[in-house]
Order: C-alpha cells, then structure tokens, then sequence
C-alpha cells in the first residue's frame, strides 16, 4: 500500500492548482459511498478532526485515517453554516438521485405533460443542490429562495417546450432527423435553465457580497465583486455540466437503434439509456466541477476599495460553492 500523504486540515490530497488535481479532489468529493455513512461514524469523523485540530490526536491515528474522515465532514457538512446537508442535495448524491431524472428528460415521445414534468423535476432537484451548496456566509432569506426557484423552473419549462414547439412546427426536417432533433431539445434546454438556476438561487450574494478571507482563513471583508466572480464560475460549470449527460446518451442510442439486432429487443432501450446515463453522469459531474477550485483565488486590486485598505495580500480567497 502507498503512504498517506500528510494530512493537513481543510484542504486538500491533491494540488488544488491543476485540473487534474481538483478533479481527483471532487472525485473523491462525490463518492456516493459515503451516502452510506451512519450517525456514529460522522460523529467519530469530526470527533477526530477536532481532536487534531486541538492537538490532542491519540498517537495510533494514520495519515490515511484523517484524510477518510475529512472527505466524509466534507462529503456531508457545509464548509460555512457547519450544519448537514439533505442526502439528496449533496455533490456525493446527484448522480444517484439525479440519474432517474435525467433519464426521464432522456426518454423518446415525449408528450407536452412528461416534457413539463421532468424539467420541472429536473429544476427542482437542481434548485436545492444550488441552494444547499452555495456561499452561505451571508443569510439567504426563503422569499429570495422561492423567487429564485420559481424563476429557474419557469425558465427551463419554458426554454424546453419552446424548442420542442420549433422542431414539430419545422416543415423541411425528415421524420428521422425531427426524431433525432428531438432527442437533443433537452441539452440547450437544461444548459440555459441550469445556467438561470443557479443565477437565481442564488441572486442575494450579488447583493449581500461574500467573505473574503486571506490565506490563513481570516476574514478580511464582505465582497460584491467576490460573489460575482463566484456566481461567474459556478454558472459555467453548470453550463458544461449536462454537455456530456445529454449529448453522449443519444448519440449511442441513436447508433445501436440502426443496428439489426437491438430493435428486436424493445426491453432493452431503457437499461440500455440507465447505463449510458449513469456513466456519463459519473463522469461529467467531477469534470465540471474541477474546472475551477472551491477556495477559489481573487486578486485584491480587483476588489472594492474598503477591501484594499484593509490588507497587504496581493490575493483572498472565497468559497465558490459548488
């Protein structure tokens, strides 16, 4: 067995500066294994950080040890409110609980009922991950929240029943093409809707600011143009987030359909749909969420001027969310 690199806290096993590093990180930040961790063992995980973080660390307790009960706290405790997050709005949950829905959006023939549903379903499901893993070191209030939620939901119904309404009304697609435009409404669709769910859930960090911190995670100062940046950031990832969850699928299934053996199996369409799904997902969610650092790096000379006066760092730090 290789060794444990040192465990320092609150950060990271792997260089938090490359890609390839954040995406080991969030690899291990979304194992859905730790869905599966009991009330003892959170309890036992946190006991231990504090126990290091106290310097009173029985002498028995290894590297590796540390580094498993850090990624459960970080698996389940939000990094600023310290409370639980809800099992099915944890980064380690999506796949698991968002797999039957995207599959949902995923299925062929949809009628104006199913289409309405499953983005609705979808957005919901999205909205709480957003709320659930935001910046929360300023108070969100519940009308911000269902304001934000509200209007995510309109948007991706609205995006989705209009593209679908375009494709239908067009005269110059074949059947085969329309069948296969068709099976690619979702993408733009849950892309732009994703991008407006997270912009309005939230919306309130534009107006509250987040803190700013220095590289000893003393806070400097609440920042506008921090919360900015962090909405920035988190909108892109969840832009290219459903690229490969509802482009890949389609296409595979799209090719085994023209093959001589897979339609005499009819069965097999939706275990078939289930795996792609879920492999893309898999895949997907680490990717998107590495492309940029959850303690993410703002340089002082784009912050407001109070900020500047207040330190001789030439950058802070913030949480982005996720």
């Amino acid at each position: 067995t290789t060794k444990a690199k040192p465990f320092t806290l609150d950060s990271s096993k792997y260089d938090q500066g490359t890609f390839s590093g954040r995406f080991k990180h969030f690899l291990n930040v979304i194992d859905p294994r730790t869905l599966l961790t009991t009330k003892n063992e959170l309890e036992d995980s946190l006991s231990l950080l504090n126990s290091y973080e106290n310097g009173s660390l029985p002498q028995n307790v290894t590297d590796a040890r540390l580094w498993n009960a850090q990624k459960i706290k970080q698996a389940i405790i939000h990094p600023d409110t310290g409370d639980k997050i809800p099992m099915p709005f944890r980064m380690s949950g999506y796949v698991p609980f968002g797999t039957p829905i995207v599959i949902g959006l995923l299925l062929p023939n949809q009628t104006l009922v199913s289409t309405v549903f499953w983005q609705w379903l979808n957005q919901s499901h999205n909205a709480c991950v957003n709320y659930c893993n935001r910046n929360a070191t300023q108070n969100t209030s519940m009308s911000d929240f269902i304001s934000g939620y509200v209007g995510a939901v309109s948007s991706a119904v609205g995006i989705a029943l209009g593209l679908n309404a375009l494709v239908k009304r067009s005269t110059k697609l074949s059947p085969l093409t329309r069948s296969l435009v068709q099976r690619f409404v979702p993408f733009p669709a849950v892309a732009t809707a994703s991008v407006c769910n997270v912009v309005l859930m939230r919306h309130s960090e534009l107006s509250t600011g987040i803190e700013v911190t220095d590289a000893n995670d003393n806070v400097v100062g609440i920042s506008k143009k921090a919360a900015k940046k962090a909405l920035v950031e988190t909108a892109m990832t969840r832009a290219f987030l459903p690229a490969p969850i509802l482009l890949i699928p389609p296409v595979i299934m799209t090719m085994l359909e023209r093959t001589k053996w897979f339609p005499r199996y009819p069965r097999l369409n939706l275990p078939a749909q289930a795996v792609l799904v879920t492999a893309s997902f898999g895949l997907a969610l680490p990717l998107a969420i590495a492309l940029f650092p959850q303690k993410s790096q703002i340089s002082v000379e784009e912050l407001e001027p109070e900020i500047k006066i207040k330190t001789k760092e030439v950058a802070l730090y913030y949480n982005k969310g996720l």
